[in-house]
């Protein structure tokens, strides 16, 4: 089985700041496409999930959360950059500890071998359809 067949598991963080919410910004090359998902990244095995969102920002952001609220599991099945993807997403909510989070325009850090851009973003940008949110449907979580 290649790596492109498997399941990924993954811990990511909803950060609201009154209707800001803090994304990271990402590119699909096969649709020319800039899309936006929320901060996180792979389970470990044996990791619980929670301490891997922490690790995720600490090791991506040099963040740390608190507040870490479960929201919830969530299924996505897609296509990037013409391969498939499935994954399991154990969703938080949470806040930054460090209030210096919240005044960043943006950050760039590095996901593996790629710089990537994470941001503030209003809501009403994914709302009236300006923005692509990833996964489909997820804009309700960004609500609640």
């Amino acid at each position: 089985m290649s790596k492109n067949n498997k399941i990924r598991v993954l811990a990511l963080g909803v950060i609201r700041d009154g209707d800001r919410v803090f994304l990271s910004q990402g590119y699909d090359p096969a649709k020319d496409e800039t899309f936006y998902r929320v901060m996180g990244g792979g389970v470990d095995f044996g990791e619980p999930s929670k301490d891997a969102l922490q690790r995720e920002f600490q090791e991506e952001i040099a963040a740390e959360l608190t507040n870490i609220e479960y929201l919830g599991c969530l299924e996505s099945i897609f296509t990037f950059n013409d391969r498939p993807g499935h994954e399991i997403i154990q969703l938080y909510r949470a806040d930054f500890v460090d209030r210096k989070f919240y005044d960043l325009e943006d950050l760039t850090f590095s996901e593996g071998d790629r710089q990537k851009k994470a941001l503030w973003i209003d809501i009403d940008r994914f709302r009236s359809g300006e923005l692509r949110l990833v996964p489909e449907g997820f804009l309700p979580y960004l609500e609640a």
